[in-house]
């Protein structure tokens, strides 16, 4: 079984494969990571503008490593 990765520089969570984040292009990652927020619609989410999320996805709370 394949475990979740987050991107260190935008907190992207990717489910599996993938050697670069789709959203900021950074090959930095850690499956050391815990909760997450699904941003559907981040132009009109409080929460993706505080976290300076621009795209939809799903993205973690806290990375730690």
């Amino acid at each position: 079984m394949k475990q979740d990765k987050a991107c260190r520089s935008c907190r992207y969570v990717l489910e599996e494969g993938g050697d670069v984040c789709p959203i900021c292009g950074s090959n930095s990652f850690t499956t050391f990571w815990r909760g997450y927020v699904v941003i559907l619609k981040p132009e009109q989410s409080e929460i993706a503008q505080k976290m300076g999320i621009t795209k939809p996805g799903r993205y973690a709370l806290r990375l730690s490593r």
